[in-house]
């Protein structure tokens, strides 16, 4: 299944599946990996938050604007990099149009 929704819009591979299969997902925003704290405490809470998530037994699905794209759940790597990422705007509704 592809994780592409539209050209502006990208769902992960897993995101996806679980709401085609009426799982249950838990939107989670980025600000704490982009903004909230410093590296490496950013990844280690937003890793956290996710294996939580998944705990519960849903799927986390960490919400950032990249490259132009908005993407709902991020990979491991995706998730790196924004940590440790300088300079990234804070975004907000009015942002996005």
């Amino acid at each position: 299944m592809s994780g592409c929704v539209s050209s502006y819009l990208s769902l992960s591979p897993e995101v996806a599946s679980a709401l085609a299969s009426g799982s249950a997902v838990v939107a989670l925003e980025s600000t704490l990996l982009a903004h909230g704290l410093p590296w490496p405490d950013n990844i280690e809470v937003a890793l956290a938050s996710e294996a939580a998530v998944r705990q519960s037994g849903a799927v986390p699905a960490t919400i950032a604007v990249m490259g132009g794209r908005v993407h709902v759940g991020l990979s491991d790597a995706e998730l790196d990099r924004l940590a440790q990422a300088k300079g990234v705007m804070k975004l907000s509704r009015a942002d996005l149009a």
